[in-house]
């Protein structure tokens, strides 16, 4: 049996009730930014829609080496397998058929312990080819980071990526308790 109250639904089984989480609407995100919960660098108003906060690409980018062997279950060093790199403001960079390019958002992000988000694509760009991230969407509680994109061109056709536009959005939720991801990538800046 489900209960409605507002903000959250519990769920009654076997004589438990169990709070199950939502994403926020724009109202609760903007709540959650004036407790300090949710901070995002640089920030601009407009960007937060109905129950999300649009992302822009960053400058910083790392492109894949050909030919590489990467053992999958080990700990991986990514400049064994990925060249950085860095596209200056106005100019664009461009992703072949079938090219995969890690980048990240300009904006920094910092959750509390007690929210997470998860990034989103757009349906404008994925019907042109562009995959955001391929399994990585989940942004962990007690972040301070930016947000790597893992950018693959499904398409037939060349992409061109311009640092600075709209390439992606966050939703968030919050966790049924505190918790705090203290993993390498926690403070990260570059992908």
């Amino acid at each position: 049996m489900f209960i409605s109250f507002g903000k959250a639904f519990l769920l009654e089984r076997r004589g438990l009730l169990v709070e199950t989480n939502m994403i926020l609407s724009k109202r609760e995100i903007l709540e959650e930014i004036k407790k300090g919960n949710v901070k995002i660098k640089p920030f601009k108003l407009n960007s937060i829609g109905s129950c999300s906060i649009e992302l822009r690409l960053g400058h910083y980018f790392r492109k894949f080496k050909k030919g590489k062997k990467i053992k999958i279950g080990e700990r991986i060093d990514e400049n064994s397998y990925s060249t950085p790199f860095k596209v200056e403001t106005g100019k664009t960079a461009e992703m072949k058929p079938g090219e995969i390019l890690l980048g990240i958002t300009l904006e920094k992000i910092k959750l509390s312990n007690s929210i997470c988000g998860i990034l989103e694509g757009y349906s404008a760009f994925a019907r042109a080819g562009l995959l955001v991230y391929v399994s990585s969407n989940l942004v962990k509680s007690g972040v301070d980071n930016v947000q790597v994109l893992e950018l693959v061109n499904l398409s037939p056709n060349t992409l061109v990526l311009t640092p600075g536009s709209r390439i992606c959005q966050i939703y968030f939720t919050r966790t049924s308790s505190p918790t705090e991801y203290m993993g390498k990538f926690k403070f990260q800046t570059k992908p």
